[in-house]
């Protein structure tokens, strides 16, 4: 095997058991990194020799010639320099060059979420009689419930979970341990899957909440399928996603008058930035809370 293979692979191993990347993302960097890789083998270029100058074509390379929109490449460069910083910790090159590297500007965008009643259409899809249709609805109640992360969902498991005071213990990003609680809808949902359908899903007698129809743990790509398949069968225009109903769970908090810091103790973020994008309301909120505070937006009819 070839040099940089192999930094690529001990690389990406270093992620998934040191820092605890789920399969998803260890998949994107690597993805990422190999397309790095590639360009420079088109160049000649080594890849302990890379310099500056270098990276000033490749970024170049990645606007005009691959059309990449400026997230694609900030994600890009995000998993090059990782790579580029656990290359010069081994001790493989001598410096990171790519923290000299600064992206392209993102542009803003809102998140995108889903709105009350379309998430009650969702709700309705699944068939609660059978098995799978227990599963998804629990699947998505959960995943609106607590605003979990995907990876994060897949790797609950039954024991995780204390029913008397709904609360779940989540491992997140980086090994970090906290708790979520959930409502009457999700206990209803979970009470009937673990009641019903799980015990007939857990052919293998497995330790994990969410199971495939072959008693195997679901994986991120599957739910991704399974919301994909449930969005089909609604009336709803927008893609669908398990992030977009993280989304929608704290932007609903917001909206309802819950305190930015709490919402990012739940979301699991650790920086207060991270959690600012969702400070956006809707322009129904925005109207409600001015005609609502407001001493001159209604005229009073009761006034002397």
């Amino acid at each position: 095997m070839e040099v940089k293979n192999q930094c690529l692979n001990d690389y990406l191993e270093y992620l998934k058991f040191q820092k605890n990347y789920s399969d998803y993302t260890v998949k994107s960097y690597g993805i990422d990194i190999e397309e790095f890789l590639e360009y420079l083998e088109t160049e000649c270029l080594k890849f302990k020799d890379v310099e500056y100058e270098d990276l000033r074509f490749y970024l170049m390379y990645l606007k005009d010639e691959k059309k990449d929109n400026n997230t694609s490449i900030n994600r890009k460069l995000s998993a090059l320099r990782g790579f580029y910083k656990y290359l010069a910790n081994e001790g493989i090159i001598k410096s990171n060059v790519f923290s000299l590297v600064s992206g392209p500007k993102k542009s803003k965008k809102l998140p995108r979420y889903f709105e009350y009643n379309e998430l009650e259409e969702l709700f309705n899809i699944p068939d609660k009689r059978l098995p799978l249709g227990q599963r998804d609805l629990l699947l998505l109640e959960l995943l609106y419930a607590t605003g979990v992360r995907v990876g994060e969902l897949v790797n609950i498991k039954v024991g995780d979970i204390d029913l008397g005071q709904r609360n779940i213990l989540i491992l997140g990003k980086g090994n970090k341990e906290r708790y979520v609680t959930y409502g009457d809808y999700c206990e209803e949902a979970l009470k009937l899957y673990l009641s019903d359908g799980y015990l007939s899903l857990n052919v293998q007698n497995s330790d994990f909440l969410f199971l495939n129809n072959n008693g195997g743990v679901l994986t991120e790509r599957g739910v991704r399928y399974i919301l994909d398949q449930i969005i089909k069968k609604t009336g709803i225009s927008k893609s669908i996603s398990p992030h977009m109903i993280r989304h929608s769970f704290a932007t609903h908090l917001l909206n309802e008058g819950c305190d930015l810091l709490t919402v990012q103790k739940l979301l699991g973020h650790e920086s207060i930035k991270a959690t600012q994008i969702y400070t956006h309301v809707s322009t129904d909120r925005l109207k409600e809370v001015y005609y609502h505070s407001f001493p001159r937006a209604k005229i009073n009819d009761n006034k002397e």
